[in-house]
């Protein structure tokens, strides 16, 4: 399995989604890897993937790209004068793609996110050509973001893999409703079952991969 996580925003759960991914994948015979091109702030998330593929993909390859800054890479680039190192990553990742028959790729916050002025965490998918699967935080307000985020995905002709709906937390008081309905709502609407549904405090996934 190849995906590229992407959020409906940040705190979707991306991480969290990611090593959950990376670990089953493992357990099931694949040689997974994670990658997280950019970290802005501490580099925790990369911790987290490192951890998850047991160390056996050096630290600095999965997060080949850290500004201290903890704001979107474009203005993390202004706030410390540093262009991001596209090079680098493309370069990473191709030499993850040629070593490892399973990856998956974390995004930086959600789809629009920018890298340059004119390049965004979108346009890096779409070089990376892997399938896109969106992160959704499972409350009040994620349709809207979430239906913007795939018909964008599907206008620029990339494979949409699915929704991984998120529990992050039980519901909040007013979002129960919301909770509870949001996925069959967001399967209707898409035409297309839920890829993953992630529960609170959950520490581990069961995929039919082959």
């Amino acid at each position: 399995m190849n995906l590229f996580l992407t959020g409906t925003d940040t705190g979707a759960g991306k991480t969290y989604a990611a090593a959950l991914l990376v670990r089953a994948l493992r357990r099931a015979g694949f040689d997974t890897a994670p990658m997280k091109p950019f970290c802005c702030g501490e580099r925790d998330d990369a911790e987290v993937l490192y951890e998850a593929c047991d160390r056996a993909v050096p630290f600095n390859t999965i997060n080949p790209v850290w500004y201290r800054t903890p704001a979107a890479p474009y203005t993390a680039a202004l706030v410390e004068n540093r262009l991001p190192d596209l090079a680098l990553i493309r370069d990473t990742y191709a030499q993850l793609r040629a070593t490892h028959r399973s990856l998956i790729v974390e995004g930086a916050g959600g789809w629009m996110v920018p890298i340059e002025r004119d390049y965004f965490i979108a346009d890096l998918a779409a070089e990376m050509a892997l399938p896109v699967a969106v992160v959704v935080r499972n409350r009040l307000g994620a349709i809207n973001p979430t239906l913007l985020t795939v018909r964008d995905i599907e206008r620029r002709g990339l494979p949409f893999a699915g929704i991984i709906l998120n529990h992050i937390e039980p519901a909040e008081p007013g979002s129960e409703v919301a909770a509870a309905t949001n996925r069959a709502v967001l399967e209707d609407l898409l035409g297309r079952p839920v890829l993953l549904e992630i529960q609170p405090g959950q520490t581990s996934l069961e995929l039919a991969v082959a």
